[in-house]
């Protein structure tokens, strides 16, 4: 493995062992956190990545995301999904994992969105959100959530965030 892949997999480990300790022990937030909307459009490349489960009949799909946001938050981002669909019509999921570079609100710097999706017989439930202390430059201490419409095979994104710690 390469370096960034086994401080991955460590970091990964190592949320795992804390996550029920850090359940017990979690600390209400002390001040609350002023919310922001920021809204737009973006446009969106997908381009199929080959897969560890390259069989002819696996339902599972990597691909590469490249992005380009346009409206309160402009940029650029870069990242992979894994999916997988089912033999039942309209039933998939997917996982993704995108950087974002760019300025929000005139705000410059980096973060990490966190996709987790699912679609039952059609009916979609969608959960993006900013990877905790992912936030760079301008941009530390962001937390949020986004959320994805498309109208007329236009993407659109809402974008509830704050600054943790950050003001």
């Amino acid at each position: 493995k390469n370096r960034s892949g086994v401080m991955a997999a460590a970091a990964v480990g190592t949320l795992l062992l804390q996550i029920g300790a850090s359940a017990a022990s979690a600390q209400p937030r002390k001040e609350p956190l002023l919310k922001t909307h920021a809204s737009g459009t973006f446009d969106v490349k997908l381009n199929p990545l080959s897969t560890s489960d390259a069989t002819e009949d696996s339902p599972l799909a990597r691909m590469s995301i490249d992005k380009q946001f346009h409206g309160d938050l402009h940029g650029t981002s870069k990242g992979e999904m894994l999916a997988a669909g089912t033999a039942v019509k309209n039933s998939a999921g997917y996982v993704a994992i995108e950087r974002v570079t760019g300025t929000l609100h005139g705000r410059s710097g980096t973060f990490v969105l966190q996709h987790s999706a699912t679609m039952t017989r059609g009916t979609p439930e969608l959960t993006i959100i900013v990877v905790p202390d992912s936030g760079t430059g301008e941009l530390a201490g962001l937390t949020g959530k986004m959320m994805i419409t498309i109208t007329d095979g236009k993407h659109h994104y809402d974008f509830e965030y704050a600054f943790a710690g950050v003001l």
